[in-house]
């Protein structure tokens, strides 16, 4: 596939995600069901996101793993994909859309400003181990995203008069267990995403550990991960405004460890290639 048709896909998909966005706002504003297009929306996101990754792989001979294109282009190609499946089996968990949906297309934004340049993977990083972090972690920000769009539309339903804080979130107390469970698995993603990571580690680099950026920053994203579910479970009337608050900064801090070292960096993994 040529660069330019590559461009076309991704352009194509983000069109779709401004549509989405637009669906969830006007739906908001005049509260009325948008689901149905929605969905439309991000399947044709996925399709054209996915199309815009095969080509690639096939021209470069490697997979989406190194730069941050690259790292833009899959995510968000997992993400639209994982907020369709997680929506579509549980209708509490929809409210998320309304902030998934901007924040995709940010994301597509900002991936067609980033540099198209490819980076050669090394045959050292080449492993199933590689894949299994990778995945892992992929799947750790698709259930985080869920779980902080629930949690951003529960504290709007707390500022918003009804009835369209009804509509932002019909069932509240599905929501918020469907949000706590979300992000319970994100946390466990999350935590195999640091083993495999681990291990891959070792067969690449010869070491399970190097305290580079992105490794130190993943672990304290981990450890706030955990504090925040600990503070759920020990804190039995902590304020349910807090406990989304706590969430929506989990995920904060998740996203720039996740896009803020490939930023400042050629690679991932800092000062290792």
């Amino acid at each position: 596939m040529q660069p330019a048709l590559e461009r076309e896909l991704i352009v194509s998909g983000v069109v779709l995600l401004a549509l989405a966005t637009l669906v969830e706002v006007t739906a908001l504003v005049r509260r009325r069901p948008s689901f149905v297009v929605t969905a439309a929306c991000f399947a044709g996101a996925t399709g054209f996101f996915l199309a815009a990754i095969v080509g690639r792989w096939v021209r470069e001979s490697q997979g989406p793993f190194l730069t941050l294109y690259d790292i833009l282009l899959s995510n968000g190609f997992s993400l639209a994909l994982l907020l369709l499946l997680i929506t579509s089996l549980s209708a509490p968990v929809r409210a998320t859309l309304l902030v998934a949906s901007p924040l995709l297309l940010m994301m597509g934004i900002w991936l067609l400003d980033a540099p198209a340049t490819a980076v050669p993977l090394p045959a050292t990083f080449d492993n199933y181990w590689l894949w299994a972090h990778v995945v892992s972690g992929k799947i750790f920000l698709g259930f985080c995203l869920a779980a902080t769009g629930i949690a951003v539309a529960m504290l709007l339903r707390g500022l918003i008069k009804a009835p369209r804080a009804s509509y932002l979130v019909p069932e509240p107390e599905r929501a918020e267990q469907a949000l706590w469970a979300l992000f319970f698995i994100a946390f466990i993603c999350h935590s195999f995403m640091l083993v495999a990571g681990s291990v891959w580690a070792h067969s690449a680099w010869g070491k399970y550990w190097s305290w580079d950026p992105l490794e130190t920053w993943t672990l304290v994203t981990w450890l706030i991960l955990g504090g925040v579910l600990h503070a759920r479970v020990a804190f039995k009337k902590m304020p349910a405004g807090l406990g989304h608050a706590l969430v929506v900064a989990a995920f904060a801090v998740a996203f720039l460890t996740f896009f803020g070292v490939p930023f400042f960096s050629i690679a991932p993994h800092k000062g290792l290639m």
